[in-house]
């Protein structure tokens, strides 16, 4: 019989960012208090499961995130480079979706397939990729948790499904604090989960990331 093993692939919660700045691998951006509260409540929604490694990228926000299912579960949080944020050249830019009309920003957005403006979308499935694979070998006949972020659980998860890595960015199904569940047969994946623990939490407004 194969060995089914799960990695959940947990996004951060929401962050305190009243400048509405695309922090991308900043430093020194922290959960908001209500970011606390959506990491623990994802943690609740772990309970019960066989959870026997958590793993987070460096950035605060992801390491924050992972505290209270490590107090949960009594787990270390071991930090892997693989699973931080995507490189983004507007890091640091109050850019917002209207952006795309500025003249000054058209130089880094003429191909939306690689992507022009950022760490490709290849190379991030691929680092994510590599990283799954350990976990998983971690982990092997039981679960474990990765506090990652939107874009690389994103590309992961649609890799995981065959599917074309480009996108609609408005369009991704992995809002804050959500989990995207990759059960393996074995070395196969057999099937992509997606929850909301957090989702009595979210803002109206669509989160930055």
């Amino acid at each position: 019989m194969p060995t089914t093993t799960v990695v959940h692939l947990l996004r951060h919660g929401e962050v305190h960012n009243p400048a509405g700045i695309l922090y991308g691998r900043l430093p020194e951006y922290h959960l908001s208090e209500r970011g606390h509260n959506m990491a623990e409540m994802s943690a609740k929604w772990f309970a019960g499961r066989d959870i026997a490694h958590l793993y987070s990228s460096p950035l605060e926000r992801a390491r924050e995130t992972a505290e209270p299912v490590s107090a949960g579960f009594g787990l270390s949080v071991s930090l892997d480079d693989r699973l931080i944020e995507a490189g983004n050249r507007f890091q640091g830019k109050a850019f917002r979706t209207h952006s795309v009309a500025d003249p000054r920003y058209w130089g880094r957005l003429y191909d939306p397939f690689t992507p022009s403006w950022g760490e490709p979308y290849g190379a991030i499935v691929r680092r994510m990729v590599a990283v799954i694979k350990e976990v998983r070998k971690q982990a092997w006949g039981r679960e474990a948790v990765c506090v990652s972020h939107q874009l690389p659980i994103w590309m992961s998860r649609r890799a995981a499904e065959g599917k074309r890595l480009w996108h609609r960015p408005d369009r991704r199904q992995c809002n804050l604090a959500s989990v995207t569940t990759l059960t393996f047969a074995d070395e196969k994946i057999v099937s992509v989960g997606y929850s909301e623990p957090a989702r009595g939490l979210y803002p109206h407004r669509r989160p930055h990331r």
